[in-house]
């Protein structure tokens, strides 16, 4: 899963409440990797002892540092070899032996990695950093798809209706309204789209709403749902992580600057249970991999999120789950 886009970029892992006394192994882009905590903080290496080829999350932390299960090698947060048992008292250690390590951040509750350690910029989340919004997690959600396919039934509003029939919309009002799609720079962005939803947020009351989806990096995106009279907004962050080639992980933040009258696992209940219903189609879509040639597929006007999506996926580079 060679996709050097994705490599250079911060992928999500793991919730960082994941990460506990004991080695934590994630497969991301098909690489086995260790996750570990000390008291300077959250680190990923491969998860590869230099000397034998050991998992090093089989081992343990020690002293800050991690230890190998196979033959107690250790290494310090910066993948030094500090130690070989093996060795002589005062053997100096070869400058080989290390661990490859990986860049490593802790972020609006997750873990994220970045394969080649060039420690790109990261996104910015207000509703996490502002502290006007309440934030629940959710995740970890396994689909067997490939990772652009996910997305962009995150971005498809025209679905509503039928998919989520009786939570997100209804099919005797399947219309989207006209909207248009904003790029400037880097960021990609919808203006408000309307949408009659009979329960948009499990409370049971129907409303009129307004969509306003945007396009953060290649696996994540977000919407924004807002009622018009009300100023009431809950945003929802979706981000994947690429594990092998028919299977992802999504995770997300749900984000209200209003009172839900729910307990965050009212909420993630609920938001599993919208996601349920995205599986079976996400995971038989044919092809497997998203058509970047506009021609492969029909594509009317109120797919023209999706279509900005699959040119900013082309334009990037990326190659991972698209044609």
């Amino acid at each position: 899963m060679k996709d050097e886009v994705l490599r250079n970029d911060w992928i999500v892992v793991c919730k960082e409440e994941d990460v506990k006394e004991q080695p934590l192994q994630q497969i991301v882009l098909g690489e086995r990797i260790v996750l570990f905590r000390n008291r300077k903080g959250i680190h990923a290496f491969k998860d590869l002892c230099i000397h034998r080829g050991a998992a090093l999350s089989l081992g343990c932390v020690k002293d800050d540092q991690l230890v190998c299960p196979y033959h107690g090698w250790q290494y310090d947060d910066e993948g030094h070899c500090t130690k070989i048992p093996q060795l002589p008292e005062g053997k100096q250690i070869s400058q080989k032996a290390q661990a490859f390590k990986y860049g490593c951040k802790v972020a609006y509750g997750f873990i994220w990695v970045n394969l080649n350690n060039n420690n790109p910029d990261f996104f910015p989340y207000e509703e996490v950093t502002g502290g006007e919004f309440r934030n629940v997690l959710w995740g970890p959600q396994s689909v067997e798809a490939k990772p652009p396919r996910i997305v962009e039934n995150f971005l498809d509003v025209g679905h509503l209706a039928f998919v989520h029939e009786g939570y997100l919309g209804v099919q005797d009002k399947p219309v989207i309204g006209d909207y248009r799609v904003i790029t400037e720079d880097e960021r990609i962005y919808t203006t408000p789209i309307d949408v009659f939803q009979p329960d948009p947020d499990g409370s049971g009351q129907s409303k009129n709403v307004y969509y306003t989806y945007e396009v953060l990096r290649p696996l994540t995106v977000r919407f924004t749902k807002e009622e018009p009279n009300n100023g009431t907004k809950m945003t929802i962050l979706l981000t994947i992580k690429p594990v092998e080639e028919l299977k992802s992980v999504a995770y997300g933040i749900l984000s209200f600057n209003y009172e839900t009258g729910q307990t965050d696992e009212e909420i993630v209940a609920f938001q599993d249970m919208i996601f349920a219903q995205d599986k079976p189609i996400v995971e038989n879509q044919k092809p497997e991999e998203l058509p970047l040639d506009l021609q492969a597929e029909l594509s009317l006007k109120f797919d023209r999120l999706s279509i900005a999506y699959r040119q900013y996926l082309k334009k990037t580079g990326v190659t991972l789950g698209v044609e």
